[in-house]
């Protein structure tokens, strides 16, 4: 599921999209095969637009993995304003865990055609029906019965809401897991009568406009848009497409996630599902995430693990499987030290308590009090900055005592508590019943209850939450019972609670001409405090936990080391200057007894060479490199560096330096301080590790004095190169090493690197940027699927291809296009920037440069172009040029069988 804060989703349409991308959250196919790291099983994904009624197409891709026999399936939903590559890695996941995932991009978003119907049934849940279809149809999919495959669905915000739909609106869903997301859309985006309006107008820019929204909607939005007022009609169409319209046929087992820094889709709609649902009698558990479409902490492994667990539980079966509490909170609890992020603890409880349980009454102290509903609503009072709370989320910045609310004198009434005895916890939603009378027929009031510290600092609104309220006929005056936003807030004991009454939110309409309301209370504040919910106790430092450990672990390893070392086989003295030697190298997937990561691979690296390591996700690249490094064993083969064998601790290995995925440093010491504490550990004298010049190739300047927390990736990155080359070892390999970094940084380590190798050391770089390759490399191994493809020179590979460049004096028709393609010995003729590329058919020769191995095939390489130019001109091709295709992508893709 799409779990991201706005401010960090994918632009979609106009800048307006990075707002609010998570708001509310068969023709041609293509397959192909992707794995998360080298040790999991494979994934195969096939993409296919299927047709729906009325013409609409939808883009969908199908996830599974190798394993045996029918398994269930899920289907997996983006939130709005994205698409289905937004849930790949979920889908990925969950297909190496055993599902059959079905990703789909919803009508009028990514590829998929048709209006945006907010979930309508007639469009987008009759859809997910017909996917449910194919899924039946699937011979890898566990069926209850002829057509109805067991499925569970699951997605955030607009995906969350498919969820819930698909279960009411179709009964073969069989378990469902909505995150983030509404029961009544209508209550969401006119609560109590009052119109969201920022959130709305900024739905409706991230859909792209009213253009692509289907008409009824696009006419609901500019009529209450213009009124600044919900009518009867408006909160028809949107009920009609909720999950509160089948509520009651929704009895399948439900998992709940709701945000509790999220004023689009506050706690109360994930309150008002549970209540539904677990009233039809299905399961139904609650889990609260820190995170929420206005930011914060999102919890997404977290989250995706409990959805994992709860779908083994339903849809496998597997009854043994601990799916999580009845109710889960998370808790802001203080700030690390280290990286100043803020620390999070998980309170949970056997059932879940809803909004109101514990009831404490508050007493409140004010006499009655007028303020004023100025003209046009402006200035607004400011609570929450829907979608723009930011990667700490407001909400956790209210739990850490730091307020950002504003409200504007003579506009808000206030009532306040006395200091609370004992420390309070308000989870749920306050209610407070006032007396309302307004100059105006209609009076719209915003709710909210401030945690005041001694002496009136700091205010701070839980959640940045308000509750508006709509209240007509209000000249005669009317007593109104609020129900306030649910919170989950801790109230340190000599706090007070204060309730203020608002007349304007920067979030809402209010009405446009001036009025004076007035207001007064008839009776206190009511907390609840859920009783039967407890907090799990702080965690010790974690070192307390794993330094005994730790140390008997480092004490076994040295010892198992040590007698390795004595078993290791010796010294190869003909190998003692060749930098790393590998015969038959082979390493099996865990648990698998013929499934292979790496499997008889055998190369040669030679001093100066930089040696670039290539292939496709899942090739066995890292895995390799973690055998050469000696973090991991082969089950066969042998790996020689300066001759001598590679077993976990090998002495050999001080001459080895390295930068396999990603390197650890200690956030609160800087970057030189990291480096010198690095090189003590060793235990090598430091006037070894060369550190000046290992800084220098960093390039920090002065952010080497600062905390590695203050740094970005692409500095981390450069710390951790500089710290691979640290003591200048004879063999240096870089995993990746170009991540993160910015093109004039890439220029300098493509530098460093060619300088490193000059130097008469060897260099072993994995990259996925072929052009970095081309230029920095003088040799290449290819591997795909664990095995060895092709090793070499770069200009050897390169030139060994079959793929000719046509540069063209003119224009060629298609027609003569067709007939170049058709010619004896030609594969394919595409059209490209340069003129035509011409792929030759196998087994015809190359037509590689004749120099170093490509000698052999330059007499049949030359003969093949000089056939090929010939019928060219046969057919009135305007040839200005004809040579091999040079480039490495080329050369790569065909190496590993796929289309330049």
């Amino acid at each position: 599921m799409d779990l991201r804060p706005p401010a960090l989703r994918g632009l979609r349409r106009g800048t307006v999209a990075a707002v609010a991308a998570v708001l509310l959250g068969s023709a041609g196919a293509g397959t192909w095969t992707a794995v998360a790291s080298d040790d999991a099983p494979a994934v195969h994904r096939t993409d296919t637009v299927m047709k729906m009624g009325g013409g609409v197409r939808i883009d969908t891709s199908y996830f599974t993995s190798a394993s045996a026999g029918r398994r269930p399936a899920v289907l997996l939903a983006h939130g709005f304003g994205g698409s289905k590559n937004d849930v790949r890695d979920q889908a990925q996941q969950l297909a190496r865990d055993g599902y059959a995932v079905l990703t789909w991009s919803a009508r009028g978003f990514g590829k998929s055609t048709g209006k945006i119907g907010l979930n309508d049934p007639r469009g987008e849940v009759a859809d997910v029906s017909r996917l449910v279809d194919w899924l039946a149809r699937r011979p890898e999919v566990l069926l209850d019965k002829p057509g109805d495959p067991r499925v569970g669905v699951t997605g955030a915000s607009y995906g969350g809401a498919i969820a819930l739909l698909a279960a009411g609106h179709d009964h073969r869903v069989d378990a469902i897991a909505p995150a983030i997301t509404y029961w009544n859309l209508a209550d969401a985006l006119f609560p109590n009568g009052v119109f969201k309006k920022l959130w709305a107008g900024v739905f409706m820019n991230s859909g792209g406009g009213c253009a692509h929204f289907t008409a009824e909607l696009c006419a609901m939005y500019d009529r209450v848009a213009e009124s600044g007022k919900p009518d009867a009609r408006a909160r028809a169409l949107l009920q009609a497409r909720s999950p509160s319209a089948v509520g009651t046929d929704i009895k399948v087992p439900t998992l709940l996630f709701q945000g509790q820094s999220d004023s689009l889709f506050p706690l109360g709609q994930a309150d008002a599902a549970a209540r539904a649902i677990r009233a039809n009698g299905a399961p139904v558990d609650v889990d609260w995430i820190a995170g929420g479409h206005d930011g914060g902490d999102m919890e997404t492994s977290r989250v995706q693990a409990r959805v994992r667990a709860w779908f083994d539980r339903y849809l496998k079966g597997d009854t043994g499987i601990d799916a999580g509490p009845a109710f889960r909170i998370t808790r802001t609890g203080g700030i690390d030290s280290t990286d100043g992020a803020a620390q999070l603890r998980g309170a949970s409880g056997d059932r879940y308590p809803g909004l109101e349980s514990g009831r404490r009454t508050i007493a409140l102290d004010g006499r009655e009090q007028s303020f004023a509903n100025p003209a046009g609503a402006s200035p607004p009072a400011v609570s929450a900055l829907p979608g723009l709370g930011g990667a700490g989320g407001l909400s956790q910045l209210a739990s850490l005592g730091l307020g950002v609310s504003l409200d504007f004198p003579g506009q808000y009434a206030h009532f306040d508590s006395g200091p609370v005895r004992d420390t309070l916890w308000i989870t749920g939603s306050p209610t407070v019943t006032v007396h309302v009378v307004s100059t105006s027929d209609d009076a719209v009031l915003f709710g909210k209850v401030y945690d005041v510290g001694p002496g009136g600092t700091p205010q701070v609104l839980p959640a940045q939450l308000v509750a508006p309220v709509r209240v007509e006929k209000a000249r005669r005056g009317r007593d109104v019972t609020l129900t306030l936003p649910a919170v989950d807030h801790e109230v340190q004991k000599g706090h007070r609670l204060r309730l203020v009454l608002a007349s304007t939110d920067l979030g809402y309409a209010s009405p446009a001409a001036p009025a004076t309301y007035t207001v007064s209370l008839k009776g206190g504040l009511a907390v609840p405090t859920a009783p039967g919910v407890t907090t799990a106790a702080a965690p010790l430092p974690s070192w307390v936990w794993w330094l005994p450990a730790a140390g008997a672990a480092v004490a076994l390893a040295l010892l198992l080391a040590g007698r390795r070392r004595t078993t290791a086989p010796a010294p190869d003295p003909a190998l003692a200057d060749v930098p790393l030697h590998i015969t038959d190298l082979s390493k099996r997937y865990a648990k698998s007894a013929d499934r292979y990561a790496v499997r008889d691979l055998s190369f040669r690296v030679e001093k100066g060479q930089v040696l670039g390591l290539l292939g496709p996700n899942g090739a066995g690249k890292t895995t390799t490199l973690r055998m050469l490094m000696g973090l991991i064993r082969p089950d066969g083969g042998e790996i020689r560096v300066f001759g001598h064998a590679i077993r976990p601790g090998a002495p050999v290995l001080s001459r080895v330096g390295a930068f396999v995925e990603g390197a650890g440093f200690l956030p609160h010491l800087s970057g030189r301080e990291n480096l010198e504490l690095y090189w003590r550990a060793t235990g090598r004298p430091p006037g070894d590790a060369h550190l000046d010049e290992a800084l220098e190739i960093a390039g920090l300047g002065d952010a080497l004095a600062r905390a590695v927390r203050t740094y970005s990736q692409g500095m981390r990155q450069r710390l951790a190169i500089a710290q691979a080359m640290l003591g200048l070892p004879d063999l240096l390999i870089l995993d990746e090493p170009t991540n993160g970094l910015d093109p004039p940084q890439i220029r300098e380590m493509r530098e460093v690197v060619i300088r490193y190798a000059a130097a008469g050391r060897t260099v072993i770089v994995s990259s996925h940027l072929l052009a970095e390759v081309e230029q920095s490399c003088t040799h290449l191994v290819v591997m795909d699927r664990g095995r060895l493809v092709q090793a070499g020179p770069v200009h050897e590979i390169i030139g060994s291809g079959d793929t000719l460049l046509v540069g063209l004096a003119a224009g060629i028709p298609d027609p003569l296009v067709e007939k170049v393609a058709a010619l004896p010995g030609v594969s394919s003729a595409l059209r490209t920037e340069g003129g035509l590329l011409v792929r030759l058919a196998p087994g015809t020769a190359g037509a590689g440069p004749a120099t170093g191995a490509a000698a052999e095939r330059a007499g049949s390489g030359s003969a093949a172009a000089a056939r090929l130019l010939a019928e060219l001109v046969r057919l009135d091709v305007p040839v200005a040029s004809l040579g091999p295709h040079r480039r490495l992508e080329d050369a790569f893709l065909t190496l590993i069988g796929g289309s330049p």
